[in-house]
């Protein structure tokens, strides 16, 4: 191959090259330029801290905001639920969060899903409580 053979492949083969590291930073980075938002975070698991009472928390998953925020939040919902009693439901936000409790209970039993909402950030979380 010549030089001239030589210089001109080179000169092709740098858009190539510079297309190839363009496709690599945008498939590095999860997107494109055109679609450059912020992408939500989906749904994870956190480990249930110990039940303060008769019972247990049976799961607990946050959808953006962090395990110690869903920990937290746990207990204050715990909390504000036994200022109505042993069997009590919580009315209001709970460290800013809205909250509903979906509750299936026979007499000794409470079993509850409770899902917890504060803009786009999310906690749910299910208890079993003995009665």
């Amino acid at each position: 191959m010549t030089h001239e053979q030589m210089t001109r492949s080179r000169h092709r083969a740098r858009p190539l090259a510079a297309f190839a590291a363009v496709a690599a930073a945008v498939t590095f980075w999860g997107g494109s330029a055109a679609s450059a938002q912020p992408v939500a975070r989906s749904a994870r698991s956190c480990s249930v801290p110990k039940y303060p009472g008769l019972g247990y928390f049976t799961s607990l998953s946050v959808t953006n905001t962090s395990c110690t925020t869903g920990r937290e939040l746990v207990f204050a919902y715990y909390h504000c639920r036994l200022r109505r009693g042993k069997a009590g439901t919580c009315h209001g936000a709970v460290l800013g969060f809205s909250c509903r409790e979906q509750r299936h209970s026979i007499p000794t039993e409470i079993d509850a899903r409770v899902t917890c909402h504060k803009g786009g950030e999310a906690v749910v979380h299910s208890y079993q409580q003995d009665t």
